[in-house]
């Protein structure tokens, strides 16, 4: 079993994939000969699953951009963050809006980070008041 951030990792390259295939991330990795991680796949299946909900928070929470407007990896690392945000309650706020950061700077725009810290944070204080 692998640690959680390279499981965020290949969850985010299976959401990547799935969007620009125009299929789900299900499909994706039934057709993997060897599956992801167990919890690369609940993340990447669970965004699928909740994708209306999460898209509708990010609609509300990245001001003045729209989703089709904003980078393809951008969208998936937000998709996959706030799906954390949603659903993995043992994640703190901290380690999911961190976590996305740092994949939006590996993986994107220079200034990809600020803006993904920008528009989860306004998603945490919407859906997560525990923390």
């Amino acid at each position: 079993m692998q640690g959680r951030r390279e499981a965020r990792e290949r969850a985010l390259e299976l959401l990547y994939e799935a969007e620009t295939k125009g299929t789900t991330c299900a499909a994706i990795v039934e057709a993997l000969p060897v599956p992801p991680d167990v919890y690369a796949t609940a993340l990447a299946t669970g965004v699928d699953a909740d994708l209306a909900h999460i898209d509708a928070l990010l609609r509300d929470n990245a001001k003045g951009w729209t989703l089709e407007r904003m980078p393809a990896v951008d969208r998936a690392v937000l998709r996959l963050a706030t799906y954390e945000l949603l659903h993995e309650s043992d994640v703190p706020v901290a380690v999911a809006i961190s976590e996305a950061v740092e994949l939006a700077q590996q993986f994107s725009t220079d200034d990809s980070g600020r803006f993904v810290n920008g528009v989860l944070s306004a998603v945490a204080k919407q859906t997560r008041r525990d923390d």
